[in-house]
């Protein structure tokens, strides 16, 4: 098939590999995004992870929690444009959203919307962000929603830059005073800073681990210096780059942001606190939500629209 040039530009920004490169690897794979990515990453001309796509929807992510702090939403409702965003009359409809949702039994984003809106039953969700709409005149999508129950402790909430980041943290402890809830929002504020993508090393399939080390067994065949070495130090050599990633990928353990020495993981940080207060603590789970998170904003030029408006 034709490679064009916006195949080129999507696959150079999910990999951060060069312009000649991505299009060679879309050759390679006959056009299939996947495929060349992983063909880039073989070469080592990729990052790890793809990345989500450019974050350019506008919107924010709203937390509710409950007044005994044991359970807790994260919703994320998008609009057109930052400017609708930031309006009071969008936020406090987002808020009537988040609390609604706070209760939901519905599984999924369509049964929810699907359900009666609870400040005029006569209507559903969808029907009411219809009504919405019409009124802030922008198009309008609720977007996800995440609740997080813990009866054994409870769910810390924190939410960055007005909305742009969102993060629910599932503490199970069996003491709850105020440094141990310090200690919960700084974890929180670790997940929107450093996007970990699990809580611990358990939640990390092996099907995951085996894929990786497949990449990097190809990376290091296809350099001339590395692929010579033993088959036990290659081993060794994966190993160590698996352990790695995993410290970047899993939120326990990842180096602390505040830890004074640089080396801290968040699982030390944890227990220290733990200790000093005589409580068993347990991060359980989180949800971390970021605004327009892997989708799309069509690309426009502002000078072309202001001047199509003006009818120039």
């Amino acid at each position: 098939m034709a490679i064009t040039a916006s195949m080129v530009k999507e696959l150079r920004e999910m990999t951060g590999a060069g312009m000649m490169d991505c299009k060679k690897a879309l050759t390679a794979t006959e056009g299939d995004m996947d495929k060349a990515v992983e063909f880039l990453r073989e070469k080592g001309l990729a990052t790890a992870q793809k990345k989500a796509g450019r974050i350019a929807a506008e919107g924010i992510v709203m937390n509710v929690v409950s007044e005994d702090g044991k359970k807790a939403v994260s919703v994320e409702v998008n609009a057109e444009t930052d400017f609708v965003a930031k309006n009071e009359k969008f936020q406090g409809y987002v808020k009537q959203v988040a609390d609604q949702a706070l209760n939901t039994t519905a599984a999924d984003i369509d049964a929810f919307l699907a359900e009666a809106w609870a400040l005029d039953p006569s209507k559903t969700v969808a029907e009411e962000l219809a009504s919405q709409i019409s009124v802030i005149g922008e198009n309008m999508k609720i977007r996800r929603f995440a609740q997080v129950e813990e009866a054994d402790g409870f769910v810390s909430s924190y939410i960055h830059a007005g909305g742009k980041i969102g993060v629910l943290v599932d503490v199970v402890t069996d003491v709850v005073n105020d440094e141990i809830q310090e200690m919960a929002k700084n974890v929180a504020m670790q997940c929107a800073a450093l996007k970990p993508q699990y809580t611990n090393r358990s939640e990390v399939s092996e099907d995951y681990i085996e894929h990786e080390k497949e990449i990097l067994l190809a990376q290091i065949k296809n350099d001339p210096k590395e692929s010579q070495k033993p088959e036990k130090v290659i081993a060794g050599m994966i190993n160590g780059r698996i352990n790695k990633e995993l410290k970047e990928i899993c939120l326990m353990d990842q180096v602390y942001v505040k830890a004074e020495d640089g080396k801290q993981s968040v699982q030390q940080y944890v227990d220290s606190v733990a200790k000093a207060n005589g409580a068993k603590i347990v991060i359980k789970g989180f949800v971390r939500y970021e605004t327009g998170e892997g989708l799309e904003k069509k690309e426009e030029n502002f000078a072309e629209e202001v001047a199509k408006q003006m009818g120039m």
